[in-house]
């Protein structure tokens, strides 16, 4: 089963390695794992996704909520939170083919950041579903180079 967990952690050295060493420790593994600061410059929030066992993962997080420097934590069931995550992908648009990538990019709202005589660079931001219909769609022009943010996810 598939699980996104928020943990707000006090910014501090060494946080995010007990976090994810607590996880790898119990064999699971990350499939997306984010981290930035929150409003408060003293917490961050960590977002994590990962594949597991439903009742592994909650002895995992009773003993991630003992961890030093960790303030809350959250195990988001469906529907329960607003989960986006950004990608950035060079796709390659000739001449011929740079409308037809705009159009399909006007479909799903997102954006041209960047565009050479070889190929544009596209902002993607959405959800899962959103994000893989895109790639599906732009995939047979060829995609040069990918990059993900990992999910994001905060409580309804």
């Amino acid at each position: 089963m598939r699980h996104t967990i928020s943990v707000l952690v006090e910014n501090k050295f060494g946080v995010l390695t007990r976090v994810s060493g607590m996880f790898s420790g119990r064999g699971f593994n990350i499939d997306s794992l984010n981290v930035a600061p929150t409003h408060d410059a003293s917490l961050s929030r960590i977002t994590v996704v990962l594949m597991g066992d439903s009742s592994a993962l909650d002895l995992a997080i009773k003993q991630l909520r003992k961890l030093v420097n960790v303030v809350d934590v959250v195990d988001f069931t469906d529907g329960q939170a607003v989960v986006r995550e950004l990608v950035l992908i060079k796709v390659r648009a000739d001449t011929k083919s740079r409308s037809e990538i705009m159009q399909i990019c006007d479909i799903f709202r997102t954006k041209i950041v960047n565009v050479s005589s070889e190929s544009v660079i596209i902002e993607v931001t959405g959800d899962e579903g959103k994000t893989s219909a895109f790639l599906k769609l732009v995939e047979p022009f060829g995609i040069i180079e990918l990059a993900r943010t990992g999910v994001l996810a905060l409580k309804r």
